[in-house]
C-alpha cells in the first residue's frame, strides 16, 4: 500500500476496483482536477511560428498541382 501511496502523491493516481467496477480513485491532495489543466500552451515562448505560416504551407506543392502543361 505504501508503494501506491507514493505513487500517487507524485501525481499518478489510480483507481481501486472490486470484481471490475472502479469503486475508489486514490490522487494527491494537491493534484489539479479534471479541467484544470492547461495543455495548450505548455511550450510558450519556447518556440517561434511564423505569421505567415499557414498561408505558405505547402504553397510550391500547391502550385504544381494546378500550373498548366506537362510537368
Amino acid at each position: 500500500m505504501s508503494r501506491l501511496v507514493d505513487a500517487a502523491s507524485k501525481v499518478e493516481p489510480f483507481v481501486i476496483a472490486k470484481a471490475g467496477k472502479p469503486l475508489v480513485k486514490v490522487m494527491a491532495i494537491n493534484a489539479p482536477e479534471a479541467g484544470q489543466l492547461e495543455p495548450l500552451g505548455f511550450m510558450a515562448e519556447q518556440i517561434a511560428v511564423p505569421d505567415d505560416f499557414v498561408d505558405r504551407m505547402g504553397a510550391v506543392e500547391i502550385e504544381w498541382l494546378f500550373v498548366d502543361g506537362d510537368a
